[in-house]
């Protein structure tokens, strides 16, 4: 028993990872890696289900699988942040046009469109810029160093066509 325990437990601790990760894949549209996780998933969820209900069908077994279910999801939400799939669009709202840190992100490889707005007391600048998930602190920090009071919106564009990182990552 203690052995189909610790079974079920390292199962579902490789299971759930994979399933969120096979989710992500989806979302992203990255099919081919989706569909190998999905077999992956079903074969490890067939073999760890007849472990929890061949036998006696001891309710330890079963916390445990739920348990290890929980822990997966924490594993595979850790995983999932490391590889940071994806890109990241960053709309930074500034008081005054920051010059140099427009300068310092175009010369970090950032693109970075200006635009000029209307605030309820004053002129605003609003900067667009597009980086992938993986870079995202790393432009954040640059940010704050520059503009601590900026206000910042980031969110995942789900498809986007051409531009300068497109243009950039086609060179490399």
């Amino acid at each position: 028993m203690v052995k189909d325990i610790l079974l079920v437990l390292l199962l579902q601790l490789i299971y759930v990872p994979i399933l969120t990760l096979r989710t992500i894949f989806m979302v992203k549209n990255i099919s081919a890696l989706a569909a190998f996780m999905g077999f992956l998933e079903a074969l490890i969820y067939v073999f760890g289900l007849s472990i929890v209900f061949s036998g006696e069908q001891s309710y330890i077994v079963m916390i445990v699988y739920a348990a290890g279910f929980g822990a997966g999801l924490f594993i595979g939400n850790y995983i999932e942040q490391k590889l940071a799939i994806g890109y990241t669009s960053l709309i930074v709202n500034l008081r005054d046009k920051n010059e140099e840190l427009i300068r310092v992100l175009r010369e970090n490889g950032y693109g970075v469109t200006v635009f000029v707005g209307e605030g309820r007391d004053s002129r605003r600048y609003r900067l667009d810029i597009l980086t992938k998930r993986n870079k995202e602190k790393e432009l954040l920090k640059l940010i704050e160093a520059y503009e601590p009071k900026a206000f910042i919106i980031s969110y995942e564009p789900r498809r986007f066509k051409g531009g300068f990182i497109v243009s950039a990552m086609k060179k490399r």
